[in-house]
């Protein structure tokens, strides 16, 4: 007699949008979080929903209600499944009904008032995952060792050091995994020896790396999502996973590999330059985990004797006789003769100047698109869609500035954002 087959989980991947993207302003001045452009040709929510494509869950919610309209145009124009596989990625944007008339008030009350939407696919698994995150993983995994735990909840948790534990929830876990308590964002002196990750939970992990810190990365049984949200209770990490750990097994699923927060104009800078390193922590040149996005049919990148090192420059590029260095260079760049790029992630273009658009540029006496002649810029994020003129010269004259809006530009921990759209007349020095 065969043995009984085990019904394989439904599972529906819901993917939080984020608030307002304060801390990445200007760069979501007029987009949300998850549409910000990353990697030259990517979007940041494309990594989500690529890790979700890998594991094989194709049934993917996207929470969001702030400058969602660019969000929606390249979620439309990137993910179309075939009718035969069930796949889709949807976005959730708050609405008014009659039962719930208000905007998304945190990340578990944004998932209860869509619950309506949920049901109909008849879940037995969320995955929760955030929408500005840089890693990838196999959620596949996570799922087995979630069911395999006899779990109702499991937080994916990333192991750090007692210094970095301060800026995360730090979770107390036994010798099965299982969580015991929650902590968030622990003073740096207060003792937390008591919660040092247990001996045979370790593995191979670094030995300074001593505390287990919450990714904000979730798998609920769906009993459970709907029993814990069935409350006013608005914020999975400050509120109802706290709560569960003390009324439910909640378990936790060590990812020993590289994840980053990419939520902030230093670590999205950051996070972007190392996509250039030899090795990469990050690294889009995997055959079998690739990154999804919209596909732009557009031409090779041209060269014209330019000098790069380090620097990855996307389809549809023109680049003269330049020197860059360490940037990254988005897709439909234009660069100039003469110029210098050092440490420089330029988003590119939504489109090509046409002639009579570049004939009613000089009639306005502003720059075309792209970068000028002889412009030498270090240390800059170019948004979008940017008019730089000829001769100018973009953080290298040492000049500091406060954190903030500077009119032509905007300043963020010695970056300097040069907004979408932006106008830099000829010989503008910042």
């Amino acid at each position: 007699m065969s043995a009984k087959k085990t019904e394989e989980p439904r599972v529906l991947a819901i993917i939080l949008g984020g608030g307002k993207g304060t801390r990445l302003y200007p760069l979501t001045k007029e987009r949300s979080k998850p549409a910000v452009p990353f990697g030259g040709k990517y979007r940041i929510v494309d990594i989500p929903i690529s890790n979700c494509i890998n594991s094989g869950y194709k049934k993917i919610y996207l929470l969001t209600q702030f400058n969602s309209a660019s969000l929606h145009l390249h979620i439309n124009n990137s993910y179309n499944f075939d009718r035969f596989s069930g796949g889709f990625v949807e976005i959730l944007a708050a609405e008014q009904t009659l039962e719930h008339s208000g905007w998304y008030e945190g990340t578990a009350d944004a998932v209860r008032k869509n619950f309506g939407h949920f049901r109909v696919q008849h879940p037995t698994h969320y995955i929760i995952l955030s929408g500005d995150q840089l890693y990838k993983m196999d959620l596949k995994d996570f799922m087995e060792k979630h069911i395999e735990s006899g779990a109702e909840i499991t937080i994916a948790a990333k192991a750090v050091n007692r210094r970095d534990a301060t800026g995360f929830g730090i979770m107390q876990v036994d010798d099965t995994n299982s969580i015991t308590a929650f902590m968030e964002k622990p003073a740096a002196d207060l003792n937390i020896d008591s919660w040092k990750i247990p001996e045979k939970s370790r593995g191979d992990l670094p030995a300074d790396l001593e505390y287990l810190a919450s990714m904000g990365i979730y798998i609920f049984n769906a009993s459970a999502m709907e029993e814990l949200l069935n409350n006013d209770k608005t914020d999975f990490g400050k509120e109802i996973i706290p709560m569960a750990i003390k009324s439910r097994k909640v378990s936790s699923y060590i990812f020993n590999d590289y994840w980053e927060d990419i939520g902030t104009i230093r670590s999205f800078y950051e996070a972007t330059l190392d996509l250039t390193n030899p090795v990469p922590n990050f690294t889009f040149y995997e055959e079998t985990k690739p990154i999804y996005t919209q596909m732009s049919n557009l031409p090779p990148c041209k060269i014209n004797n330019a000098n790069m090192t380090q620097t990855l420059a996307s389809e549809g590029c023109v680049i003269e006789d330049s020197r860059l260095q360490k940037s990254v260079i988005g897709i439909r760049s234009i660069i100039n003769e003469g110029c210098d790029l050092k440490g420089v992630i330029m988003m590119g273009a939504d489109f090509y100047e046409t002639s009579e658009e570049k004939a009613e540029n000089a009639r306005k006496k502003i720059p075309n698109l792209g970068i000028g002649k002889n412009c030498k810029i270090n240390k800059a994020i170019i948004d979008k869609n940017a008019h730089i003129g000829n001769n100018c010269c973009i953080n290298v004259n040492g000049k500091t500035y406060e954190d903030g809006d500077h009119g032509l530009f905007y300043s963020s921990d010695g970056i300097i954002v040069i907004r979408k759209g932006a106008v830099i007349p000829d010989g503008t020095v910042i």
